[in-house]
């Protein structure tokens, strides 16, 4: 029997969270999803939904850090990856440290507001007395197409 590596797992969980900003963009919201897995199991998924849901803190990470405490019944959420398909944003990233999520796995850049690795480096600040590892790039292609394919469709270039 073969063990999954690593990357493996984290290609898995990101296809999942894939799914989730599909559903996000079929609500006309940016198709961003996110997963929380502990001990190979989903305990809180969530897509954008600030539109929808007239809430500017409604993204994806999120509807899924607050579907996973509700679950099991407390803010803090040790042992726990998020998958995203974007990199987070500081509202974000500033939410996985509180809730003391052990692993950040995200698929493409977000060059302008990401806070893992291209604007910011958050999830690396000395300032917080958590530390939460962060792994970048998974599925990066084709989370990234997925973006570029919501707002070409929105310019009307698709």
């Amino acid at each position: 029997m073969n063990d999954p590596t690593q990357l493996d797992i984290d290609r898995h969980w990101m296809r999942q969270a894939l799914l989730q900003a599909e559903l996000a963009a079929a609500r006309g919201e940016v198709p961003v999803g996110a997963l929380l897995v502990r001990d190979g199991e989903v305990i809180g998924s969530g897509h954008n939904q600030p539109i929808s849901g007239c809430d500017p803190t409604a993204h994806a990470e999120i509807v899924a850090l607050r579907a996973a405490a509700q679950r099991e019944g407390n803010y803090r959420l040790p042992g726990a990856t998020l998958y995203v398909t974007i990199e987070p944003c500081s509202m974000c990233v500033g939410a996985m440290m509180h809730a003391r999520v052990s692993r950040l796995v995200y698929g493409a850049i977000e060059p302008r507001a990401g806070a893992v690795e291209s604007a910011l480096a958050l999830a690396s600040a000395p300032h917080f007395n958590h530390r939460m590892e962060s792994v970048g790039g998974v599925l990066a292609e084709e989370c990234g197409a997925v973006m570029k394919q919501f707002f070409r469709a929105r310019r009307g270039g698709d």
